[in-house]
């Protein structure tokens, strides 16, 4: 059996419990080395074979987990964050099925969650924006053109980029050129929730110089909105006086 499961943002106790359990339980670990807190390895039992996938490709990823799997052994796969972002988990699943070897997800909490926490943020703001758009720039992995940053940009919803700290001048004259002003704020998390966490905020026009200043050129999360400002909002109507719910009856409420 072999469980996908989500490290989380870094920090060892934001894994899942069921996360955490399965790494304890786990005769083979295999990793993602370039993005996982190894401190979460310390979780394995002693006797657990353990693997760094950033040093593999796909056919030496399954032709361990093959092994394992006809050695009757339990095998965790873990990804940093959430492994349906980024996580490459579909091609893995798709030669799973071709070897019929069952397999399963655990969820974690993605880094975009962690990179908000950094910053005290709140993602959908009332009468700011209401959505979120998780995404990367395009580089020597292209994106489909109805996605490049350009079209992206048009919505004015929050927008996260991953993998995208290593371009943030070209990220920058990107969004600009695109119609986005140079005093947009912007939120930038090296590492979120790690030990030696990062961030900063500032305005568009001034990432790529901030983020020199403080050394960042990977593994880090870009956010880019007006809800980055946290200020400007309307009050949620969930929490109003006069605004009747389904638990709550709220002074509009008619009598009957």
């Amino acid at each position: 059996m072999v469980h996908f499961v989500g490290a989380g943002p870094g920090a060892p106790d934001l894994i899942t419990l069921r996360g955490k359990k399965l790494l304890e339980e786990a005769d083979v670990i295999i990793y993602a080395g370039s993005l996982v807190n190894p401190a979460l390895l310390s979780y394995a039992k002693e006797s657990c074979e353990i693997y760094d996938s950033s040093r593999l490709n796909l056919e030496e990823v399954i032709e361990i987990t093959k092994k394992a799997d006809s050695d009757s052994k339990t095998i965790v796969r873990l990804h940093t964050g959430d492994p349906c972002l980024y996580g490459a988990i579909r091609e893995q699943m798709d030669e799973l099925d071709k070897l019929k070897i069952a397999y399963d997800v655990t969820p974690g909490v993605s880094s975009f969650c962690g990179a908000a926490a950094a910053l005290n943020m709140e993602y959908t703001l009332p009468g700011i924006t209401q959505s979120v758009i998780i995404t990367r720039i395009d580089g020597r992995t292209p994106v489909p053109e109805s996605e490049k940053v350009e079209e992206l940009s048009k919505h004015g919803a929050t927008m996260v980029f991953f993998l995208s700290a290593g371009d943030a001048e070209g990220l920058k004259r990107r969004l600009i050129d695109s119609g986005v002003t140079g005093d947009t704020p912007c939120g930038v998390v090296y590492k979120a929730t790690w030990e030696d966490e990062d961030k900063l905020t500032c305005k568009l026009s001034e990432l790529p110089e901030r983020m020199a200043e403080h050394g960042i050129k990977k593994t880090a999360l870009i956010i880019v909105g007006n809800a980055v400002a946290q200020s400007g909002y309307e009050k949620s109507r969930l929490y109003a006086a006069d605004f009747t719910t389904g638990y709550r009856k709220g002074t509009d409420a008619k009598e009957d």
